[in-house]
């Protein structure tokens, strides 16, 4: 073989030299909600914290014990309030975080839209430009939101996901961890608590937590 074939090519040095100074991003998938994204990414920040400094710019507990537990150990940038028709509505404050410069940040809910009014209207933006400025990204996403999904999962749950992001977002990330639980776990999950507020649990099971749903989602972020 010649030394010329053990060369990296050129596209592959360009997207390394693209890279540096840049924070690296890792993304926990999931396929749907409750599986347990937020506390895989708690529990590894709590890991990360011995060797490098890590900050919250926005984790979402959606009201679950176990992981605000986790959550109290870690060192929280308030969310700045942006207000919009007559609400004060709390995001992320991106000027604080880039400020602050930590080693890592984490950033929940990856496709989520922001307020008018924010200098990004995605999260994912948001979490572009912290990249840039050499901070690392811990994130979470479900398999719904990748925009080339979006029709495939609203004829498998008759649920027209809104909120999307491009799927360049998810091939740039420098790790995923595939947060997987079965069907049948993620419903017993629902059913105690877990997932949603007991008020919305029946409804959740009726419509994109049916079993087939779920089964179907869980084969695409399988894939």
């Amino acid at each position: 073989m010649s030394k010329d074939s053990d060369r990296p090519a050129p596209e592959a040095l360009l997207a390394e030299a693209a890279k540096e100074g840049r924070g690296r991003l890792k993304i926990f998938l999931g396929a749907a909600p409750g599986v347990g994204k937020t506390y895989a990414m708690l529990e590894e920040s709590l890991r990360r914290r011995r060797e490098s400094d890590v900050v919250v710019g926005v984790v979402e507990t959606h009201g679950r014990s176990e992981t605000e537990a986790l959550l109290g150990d870690l060192e929280v940038v308030p969310r700045r309030p942006i207000h919009y028709r007559g609400r004060a509505i709390p995001e992320m404050d991106l000027d604080a975080i880039l400020a602050r410069r930590p080693g890592l940040v984490l950033v929940d809910e990856l496709a989520h839209s922001n307020v008018p009014g924010s200098r990004h209207l995605k999260r994912w933006q948001d979490v572009q430009e912290i990249l840039a400025a050499g901070i690392d990204v811990f994130t979470t996403l479900n398999i719904q939101h990748l925009e080339s999904l979006n029709d495939v999962v609203a004829r498998i749950s008759g649920v027209r996901v809104r909120e999307t992001l491009p799927d360049q977002v998810l091939e740039r990330a420098d790790e995923i961890e595939l947060i997987d639980v079965p069907p049948d776990e993620l419903l017993d999950r629902l059913r105690q608590g877990k997932v949603y507020v007991q008020e919305q649990i029946a409804r959740a099971i009726q419509n994109f937590f049916s079993k087939g749903n779920l089964t179907a989602l869980r084969e695409l972020a399988l894939r």
